[in-house]
This record gives structure tokens, C-alpha cells and sequence, in this order.
């Protein structure tokens, strides 16, 4: 799972469009936290840690300890927004996390071991993925970095399946489970697919020469 982490913050007792702008006008970001039957919290952090967080990957799947003003509250990133032109971070929800909850959260689907299985080294196949990424509804704690499909042992015309994913203990994943994660392809006949073309052009170009010198000799004629 993810680990916990640190986010320092400090409260804002302003909110709206003009206080948002003056909290990124000194350099942060302005965020709220809200849920757990609690009253939302305005708070803000930032901007170079918010940034880095947020584009170091795995943000929407982390769970932050957040430190303001002496008091500490966990909760998980829902939403953030960013400049469409310049990318830097404008606003971020944070949801509160409460004992015997689960949050819903997507996670990357991960391929291991593709060296192992037949239809890949031996066989020259390709690994297809369908989906990169599948939904969980997980408690907090166990929300996993990824979900890892090991390839040992597959072959050409293998495919793996949202019920053949390896999820969380209690976690559920938001799909068929008949729904196709992955398959493994045989190796593709593009080669033989230019040559073929290739061929083509070179026999019309032959063809229209000949009618020019055709043509040609014709007209001396």
C-alpha cells in the first residue's frame, strides 16, 4: 500500500475567488478538506510541495497526514484543479478519512515478469493492454500503488481478466469481471504487408514507364 504522508498546511480563514487569489499570490495553494461528518476545513499549502505531489505521480491513491494550525487530520486527495495554460496547481480537495470507510480510487495496472512467458519471448507476441488503469473501492490503508499481473507462464491467445486480478483484502474492483484487462497477440504480418506494397509500386512504376517510352517512340515515329 501507499504510505502516509506528511503535508503541512496552514488554515485559511478567508474563502471565495478573491481569497483564493491572494493565497497563490503569496505562493500557495489553496485547498479544503471536507467529509467525515465533519464541517469543511479551507486550509492551504505550498505551491512547490503541491506541484511536486502532484506530478510525481500517485497522488489520487496517497493518503496525507495533514498538519494545521496544531492539529492533524488524514484524508486523501479527490480533485485538483490546474492552470490550463501554465500547468501550476490552483485547488485541491482533500476527503477525510474515517475508520470503516473505503474510498473509491483508480489504480495503474502493472505487467511483471514478461521475459517468463512463452508467448512473449519465445513466440515473438505482444502484450495488448485494454485497460491501464481499474477503479477499487478500498478502505484507506490498503489502497495499493498498483495492481501487479504477473505473465509467467502465458502463452499467444492468453488473456487476463479483471477477475484474474490480485486486489486488496475487502477491496472491489468496479468492472465486469469478465471484462478483458489484457491479451497477448501474435507477432504482427506488417512486414510482409509493405513488401507487398512495395512490390505493387515498383511493378506500376515499371508499367508507366514503359507507356511513356511507348509514347514516345510513337511521336518519333
Amino acid at each position: 500500500m501507499s504510505a502516509v504522508k506528511p503535508l503541512e498546511a496552514v488554515a485559511r480563514d478567508r474563502v471565495g475567488k478573491g481569497a483564493a487569489r491572494a493565497v497563490r499570490r503569496q505562493g500557495q495553494v489553496p485547498a479544503v478538506v471536507y467529509g467525515g461528518g465533519q464541517p469543511p476545513q479551507a486550509i492551504a499549502i505550498e505551491l512547490v510541495r503541491a506541484r511536486t505531489l502532484i506530478y510525481a505521480g500517485g497522488f489520487l491513491t496517497t493518503v496525507f497526514e495533514i498538519e494545521s494550525g496544531g492539529r492533524k487530520v488524514r484524508a486523501i486527495p479527490r480533485d485538483f484543479q490546474l492552470d490550463p495554460v501554465s500547468g501550476v496547481p490552483l485547488h485541491v480537495d482533500f476527503l477525510r478519512v474515517v475508520a470503516g470507510q473505503t474510498v473509491s480510487v483508480e489504480v495503474p495496472v502493472h505487467f511483471s515478469h514478461e521475459d517468463a512467458a512463452p508467448g512473449i519471448r519465445q513466440r515473438g507476441g505482444t502484450l495488448n493492454v485494454v485497460l491501464h488503469t481499474v477503479t477499487l473501492d478500498v478502505a484507506p490503508e490498503s489502497i495499493p500503488d498498483a495492481i501487479t499481473v504477473d505473465l509467467t507462464g502465458k502463452d499467444i491467445g492468453d488473456s487476463i481478466h479483471v477477475s484474474d486480478l490480485p486486489v486488496p483484502a475487502g477491496a472491489t474492483i468496479t468492472l465486469d469481471g469478465a471484462e478483458t484487462v489484457a491479451t497477448i497477440v501474435p507477432p504482427t504480418v506488417l512486414g510482409a504487408e509493405v513488401e507487398a506494397e512495395e512490390a505493387a509500386v515498383a511493378e506500376a512504376a515499371r508499367a508507366e514507364s514503359a507507356e511513356e517510352k511507348a509514347t514516345e517512340e510513337a511521336q518519333e515515329g
